[in-house]
């Protein structure tokens, strides 16, 4: 249940700021009260749910101001862990970081179907991709800030994707400059390459951002 309600925050199908009923979700799910506010619990410990004494549980809003606190947070962690890798990863760290771009790249970034929503499978590659740039850094604790800022990150990507901004990226090329960097093992090329990608998505983010404000305020 817990992964459920994980997937269903990060995918937006629960938007921001949406009440969440502890005896609805037990239903739901077909489980105990305990077990569904354990879950909650674990979700408010990862900044995905938010609780309060009198308002009980509900998904965290979203903001502009969180917006760029979670991105500029991401830059600092998630550099860090990227330039110590490129300092302690191995010839099989870098083939792995070659495979999970490549992976990536041969799928969609939107659904061929549906180009208003993300492409599922793009999604779980494009989780790996930026997994593997970091996995040599050697700090348990270090990949572990970093995911939970990913998932803060992921949720107003999964939002903004289904407002259109008239703004053309190529995600692709992006990463391929942090990879080349990184097969370099060039630490400030890489690094500066990848705060340029997580700032390119912020803006973009808040071209959506009036829309996506909404979703909190009226939820």
């Amino acid at each position: 249940m817990l992964q459920r309600l994980r997937a269903d925050i990060l995918s937006t199908k629960l938007v921001p700021g949406q009440k969440l009923h502890i005896a609805g979700l037990a239903k739901q799910f077909s489980v105990s009260l305990a077990a569904v506010r354990e879950a909650l619990s674990r979700l408010v410990a990862d900044g995905l749910v938010q609780a309060s004494d009198q308002r009980g549980f509900r998904v965290s809003p979203v903001s502009p101001a969180d917006l760029a606190d979670v991105t500029q947070t991401r830059i600092d962690i998630e550099g860090l862990a990227l330039r110590r890798s490129i300092e302690r990863g191995d010839q099989a760290w870098l083939r792995q970081v070659e495979s999970a771009f490549a992976s990536l790249c041969a799928v969609p970034y939107r659904h061929p179907d549906a180009p208003g929503s993300h492409n599922e499978e793009w999604i779980a590659r494009h989780r790996i991709f930026h997994r593997a740039l970091v996995d040599a850094c050697g700090s348990p604790w270090l990949l572990g800030f970093r995911d939970i800022l990913h998932e803060q990150s992921e949720r107003y990507r999964r939002l903004s994707i289904r407002r259109e901004t008239g703004k053309i990226r190529d995600v692709d090329a992006e990463h391929a400059v942090i990879v080349q960097a990184v097969l370099r093992r060039d630490a400030d090329a890489a690094v500066s390459a990848l705060s340029e990608h997580f700032m390119t998505t912020m803006h973009l983010v808040e071209l959506a951002a009036p829309k996506i404000a909404k979703m909190s305020d009226t939820a």
